[in-house]
């Protein structure tokens, strides 16, 4: 999956929607669709058909791993990676779940000039 394009972006915090934006859309070149909630992930997502999920992992009523669980068992989108994006203490507390469900964690405060390139790698990683 070297030539993904289409990220599929779930954050509740509308600075970090905004940075993340700039910098997958602007920077990295990725056609991007963004949801603040999960609810309107699992609303969005089949349509959308993206080949990258970027998920928060601690969000009101819906965290990402709920998330994540929800849109495989509800659509087509079963093998399409997941990148989790946490602050580290969250990382560690569920690293189970992280290595399970998704192809790597990107730790917040993040740098958004990286972001597109630790995206791709965590992706490359994961398909070869």
């Amino acid at each position: 999956m070297n030539d993904f394009r289409k990220i599929l972006h779930v954050e509740d915090d509308p600075d970090i929607r905004e940075i993340a934006y700039l910098a997958l859309a602007e920077l990295g070149g990725f056609e991007v669709l963004q949801c603040a909630s999960g609810m309107e992930a699992i609303e969005k997502a089949e349509a959308f058909s993206p080949d990258v999920f970027l998920l928060d992992m601690m969000m009101p009523g819906m965290t990402g791993v709920e998330t994540i669980v929800a849109i495989r068992a509800q659509t087509s989108l079963k093998e399409v990676p997941a990148i989790f994006m946490t602050s580290k203490n969250i990382a560690t507390e569920h690293q189970d779940e992280i290595r399970t469900l998704a192809v790597g964690a990107i730790q917040k405060p993040f740098d958004p000039v990286a972001l597109p390139d630790q995206i791709r790698s965590m992706v490359a990683k994961s398909a070869s």
